[in-house]
């Protein structure tokens, strides 16, 4: 269950926040006065640019499920390619080593990433088939490079992923006052090492080819943009070029499930950005204005928007983001061009929550959010790096009652999983994997998944039973049914 709002109350400032860049934002306020709201920002005019056609790569059909076997009368999932034991070790059956990010597609293809390596285990393989060196892998990683490494991968449609990688923060150039902001060619302060910066980073998109191995498709760089149309620089502002804002993909996550199914969401150094295919729209965020007094005596504001780990697809499709002070609950719209529209609690994709953890901490301290969830039962969960889980239940679309998960072993956690039984699952960095029931207190450890440090975890519910992919740093366990 989502968070629904009514209409917008009077006297609300709506803020369009895309335009520049977080921290870089600065304005001076008249003491005594209230500023005035920002017009919203967005894409009025689509790209023209077409798409690039799918490439057949030959990926297998799934094997037909054993009659009977992770079914049951009226559901209309299979028990798809993969084993149904109850817990089965992937690198111990499969070989898949300890990679650093794992994800499934459409196909069921399974893709791993280590490094500069992409591995891929197709359903009926025994072992993965390891691809090195391709898109933004393809130069040593390095602050110079392409890229400094690589960090997370999500499966697309059948045959298709997404491969994430990090890239340094931008330094200010002579003559510019965003450090994010970069001139093209023929407008001033125009260099071509600054330019260059476009294509360090972001997102690559591979293919599985005939033979197993993964060849780079396209470095992501569409958007319904007017601003943006032809340019093949990235990810960056899609309602304004010039501002290279997402350079880093901390997190992502494929759409599993209704209107949208599909579609895939990453979040980065700066906001969460959707995308549909070849096809992006950047970014929206969570932040807030930091008000501080000039020398002489005028107030400055100064946006804030940390680095956004936290990332979570309810059941009925609304998009759980966390930065490292504010979490949010967005309603994404039916056009991919509506996406960065910011209206706050109106337009087409607005906020039906956007708050912090007051019982935790300040607005201006970081509550290191990892992890973002929602319960069948509609309960609302963050994971921190360093201050365990909360549930969070709103009482406004600002704030909300918090109350802090009692009986874990740890207070780091890196991940979160909720799934269709009403559980929640609980990464931990240090003591393993834990499950919270349905009834909200009681836990329990999975003890037969192998290692301590829960790096990741991916649920895919279109099979039957369930499959929970549970990547720790001794490896992939794969969980049934949950």
């Amino acid at each position: 269950m989502g968070i629904r709002a009514g209409a917008v109350g009077a006297g609300l400032a709506v803020m369009s926040w895309l335009a520049v860049g977080c921290g870089d934002q600065s304005r001076t306020v008249e003491p005594g006065t209230q500023q005035a709201p920002e017009p919203s920002v967005g894409n009025e005019v689509p790209s023209d640019t077409p798409p690039v056609p799918p490439v057949d790569v030959g990926t297998p059909s799934p094997p037909p499920p054993d009659e009977g076997e992770g079914t049951e009368p009226g559901d209309p999932r299979e028990a798809g390619p993969w084993p149904l034991d109850a817990v089965l070790d992937y690198t111990q059956r499969f070989g898949v080593g300890a990679p650093r990010s794992v994800g499934l597609d459409e196909g069921l293809n399974l893709w791993l990433l280590e490094g500069d390596r992409i591995g891929v285990l197709r359903p009926g393989d025994t072992t993965p088939q390891w691809t090195s060196g391709i898109g933004q892998a393809s130069q040593p990683f390095g602050r110079d490079s392409l890229a400094i490494d690589s960090t997370v991968i999500c499966g697309g449609e059948a045959g298709r992923a997404y491969v994430g990688y990090r890239a340094a923060e931008m330094q200010r150039a002579e003559g510019i006052s965003q450090r994010t902001y970069i001139p093209g060619p023929g407008e001033a302060n125009y260099t071509p090492e600054r330019y260059a910066e476009y294509q360090k980073g972001d997102l690559d998109v591979v293919r599985l080819q005939p033979d197993g191995t993964v060849a780079l498709e396209e470095h992501l760089w569409r958007t319904p943009g007017a601003s943006n149309a032809g340019k093949q620089l990235g990810i960056h502002n899609t309602n304004d070029f010039h501002y290279e804002e997402d350079r880093s993909i901390l997190n992502c996550a494929r759409v599993t499930r209704g209107p949208y199914r599909g579609d895939l969401y990453v979040t980065t150094n700066h906001g969460v950005t959707r995308i549909q295919g070849l096809t992006y729209n950047s970014h929206r965020h969570p932040g807030w204005y930091l008000i501080t007094t000039n020398p002489d005596g005028t107030k400055a504001e100064s946006l804030q928007c940390p680095p956004m780990y936290g990332l979570g697809i309810a059941e009925n499709g609304d998009v759980l983001v966390a930065n490292e002070q504010m979490v949010g609950v967005l309603v994404p719209s039916g056009q991919l061009e509506e996406w960065d529209r910011e209206n706050t609690w109106a337009g087409p994709t607005p906020w039906t929550f956007k708050g912090f953890n007051e019982a935790l901490n300040g607005q201006a301290s970081d509550d290191f959010w990892r992890a973002f969830e929602q319960t069948a039962a509609g309960h609302y969960y963050l994971g921190s790096a360093e201050f365990g889980v909360w549930s969070m239940t709103p009482k406004s679309r600002s704030s909300g009652n918090w109350s802090k998960l009692a009986g874990l072993p740890s207070n780091r956690i890196l991940a979160l999983k909720a799934t269709d039984d009403g559980a929640l699952y609980i990464g931990t960095n240090g003591a393993g994997l834990w499950r919270l029931e349905p009834d909200g207190t009681t836990l329990t450890q999975e003890q037969q998944v192998a290692g301590r440090r829960v790096l990741q975890l991916v649920y895919e519910p279109t099979v039957r039973p369930s499959m929970l992919l549970v990547l720790t740093e001794s490896g992939l366990t794969v969980l049934r049914g949950p």
